[in-house]
């Protein structure tokens, strides 16, 4: 079974951090471009940060540019989103995915119906 499970979520004071882990089972992760989406209550799902699947490209949504830390370590399997200065419009549940599509100009991708796998999700909530 194709399986991604991320961590690391929870309630953060604005400008606080956290480090999302995705973890894949099932199947090797490094072999795939992996992203992270994130979806507010109301809101269309949108991606985040990507990562190629060797490790050398990175793409960041403007709003969190500076920010946000996407990495992976291929030894282990996992990917991970370091987010700091972390604010409320960054308030959503964060997916993990492993991609069909290259981590370049065309991602993300118009048609999510094109990700191999999805995580469950992980709540991420920035309040004071």
């Amino acid at each position: 079974q194709l399986q991604i499970v991320e961590s690391g979520g929870g309630l953060v004071q604005p400008g606080g951090s956290l480090n999302l882990s995705c973890l894949a089972s099932g199947f090797n992760l490094d072999y795939y471009p992996t992203a992270w989406f994130r979806q507010a209550p109301g809101k269309e799902r949108e991606g985040v940060s990507c990562i190629s699947a060797a490790g050398y490209a990175t793409k960041y949504v403007d709003s969190v540019k500076g920010r946000f830390t996407v990495s992976r370590d291929r030894v282990a399997n996992v990917v991970y989103l370091q987010m700091n200065n972390l604010q409320s419009d960054d308030t959503a549940v964060y997916f993990c995915a492993a991609e069909s599509t290259p981590c370049g100009t065309l991602w993300p991708p118009r048609d999510l119906g094109t990700i191999k796998v999805w995580g469950q999700g992980t709540q991420v909530t920035v309040a004071s």
